[in-house]
């Protein structure tokens, strides 16, 4: 089923990249000014296959499970956190239901594995829990292949379904208290890095509570030897049930030709083994914030991506992505509204000098 899933993934569309380029490039501005934002634009087009794109209908689908490795100590939080502010989110207090409200974005919360039932009737949840969370990675793998298969499947298929609801732009977030301690033991498998490298101190560690993760995430990979050449495996021996379904999510957008948002760190670690299964995966893929988690640039330089805000976040949930969805309406509005030199009744022939420049700095 992945591999179908996978086999669907097509590239880019390189003609509706190009006539948004040339749309950019014909309107009342010198070539490249608007930087980044034009690219985004170009970029949106070629995942669309249209030059101009709508994407005021979108959501964050956030995945929370908890993590058997909280028994390590790992976390300055208690595992209760998790399904609390699972609740939270139902009830809109949370950082990212704040942020999703301002930019006019619907909340989606996939239970893949909260220690706790959930049992509320609300638009908001969904009920695809695998079980009540992991193993402890410092004793034994997280779960199985088949479930981390199976937990790939649920991500996959929340994109999907959010699509089939109208959802143009999808953002991905998480839940799970344990889980930075899980995206550092990924990150380390999957790039040989040291846990000393790809470990922060989450949410508030002291120096001796830190020395003890970066130490449990080693026995961890000790212990399990994942095989870095299979994100699965990885995913199954040191993961979580969030971390495979957010990965599932990535593939799914890309499947579903919608673009995606990464946001912070476990987000980007979920993304990396996204493109390490698919590779076509990333050109979906737009990273929103820089977090301050230390691991995070290392797997943004694994994964090939720039953030393209640096605010010294590092709450998670996916509060980065309406951030970026705001930016991301704006290269739509650019593209849309902005006039050509011709409707603005300008000669544009002093600019060929400065557009042969632009070209040449872009490579093209």
């Amino acid at each position: 089923m992945l591999e179908n899933f996978i086999a669907g993934i097509k590239p880019l569309d390189e003609a509706a990249m190009k006539a948004a380029q040339a749309r950019l490039d014909s309107l009342i501005k010198p070539p490249g000014s608007l930087g980044e934002m034009e690219n985004i634009a170009a970029r949106l087009a070629g995942i669309s296959g249209q030059v101009y794109n709508d994407i005021s209908k979108r959501c964050v689908i956030i995945f929370a499970s908890d993590n058997g490795v909280v028994d390590e100590g790992v976390s300055a939080a208690p595992q209760a956190v998790t399904y609390v502010q699972t609740m939270n989110f139902m009830r809109g207090i949370t950082g990212v239901a704040v942020l999703a409200k301002q930019f006019n974005t619907d909340l989606i919360v996939v239970d893949v594995g909260v220690n706790a039932e959930i049992t509320e009737d609300s638009t908001v949840i969904q009920h695809k829990k695998i079980r009540k969370g992991t193993w402890n990675i410092a004793k034994q793998p997280a779960m199985t292949r088949e479930e981390a298969v199976q937990t790939l499947a649920v991500g996959v298929e929340a994109v999907e379904d959010a699509v089939k609801k109208g959802h143009k732009l999808i953002g991905i977030g998480e839940m799970g208290i344990g889980n930075t301690t899980t995206s550092s033991a990924v990150l380390s498998a999957l790039t040989g890095l040291s846990p000393a490298q790809t470990t922060g101190k989450g949410a508030g560690l002291s120096e001796e509570s830190y020395c003890n993760k970066v130490n449990v995430i080693q026995t961890a990979l000790k212990c399990n030897n994942p095989d870095p050449s299979d994100p699965i495996d990885i995913l199954a021996k040191v993961g979580g049930f969030d971390l495979a379904a957010m990965a599932g999510a990535y593939i799914g957008a890309a499947k579903c030709q919608v673009p995606v948002v990464i946001d912070g760190f476990i987000s980007i670690v979920a993304a990396l083994c996204a493109a390490r299964l698919c590779p076509p995966v990333k050109e979906y893929m737009f990273a929103s914030h820089a977090s301050f988690e230390q691991g995070y640039r290392y797997a943004a330089e694994a994964l090939g991506v720039t953030p393209y805000l640096h605010f010294g976040m590092r709450l998670g949930e996916g509060s980065g992505c309406p951030l970026m969805f705001a930016m991301m309406d704006a290269a739509c509005a650019i593209l849309r509204d902005m006039g050509t030199f011709e409707e603005g009744n300008i000669d544009d022939e002093y600019l060929e000098e400065v557009r042969d420049a632009d070209f040449h700095i872009r490579g093209l």
